[in-house]
C-alpha cells in the first residue's frame, strides 16, 4: 500500500514538473497528470535499473531525469493522440 501511495506522490510531482517544461498548452486534468508522470516514473524506474543507475547513494538524480524526460513522452504521446479524436 506504501509504495502505491509513493507511486502516486511521485507521479504526481514528475507530471507536474513535466508539464512546466513542456512548451505550449496542455489540456489535462490533475488526474491524467499523476497517471501520466506514474506512467513516466516506472518507465524512467526501469531504464535507470537497465542502465545501472538505480541505486545510487543520496538521490537519484539520474532517476529522476531519466522519469521526467519519460513523463514528458508520455504527456506528448498522450496529447497527439487525443487531438486527433
Amino acid at each position: 500500500m506504501g509504495e502505491l501511495i509513493g507511486m502516486v506522490v511521485f507521479g504526481g510531482i514528475i507530471g507536474a514538473l513535466a508539464r512546466l517544461i513542456m512548451r505550449g498548452d496542455q489540456n489535462l486534468s490533475i488526474l491524467w497528470t499523476i497517471v501520466l508522470g506514474a506512467v513516466g516514473a516506472l518507465v524512467g524506474g526501469w531504464l535507470a535499473g537497465a542502465l545501472g543507475v538505480d541505486a545510487t547513494p543520496g538521490i537519484d538524480w539520474i532517476r529522476w531525469l531519466l522519469s521526467l524526460i519519460a513523463a514528458m513522452i508520455a504527456i506528448y504521446i498522450y496529447l497527439a493522440v487525443a487531438r486527433r479524436r
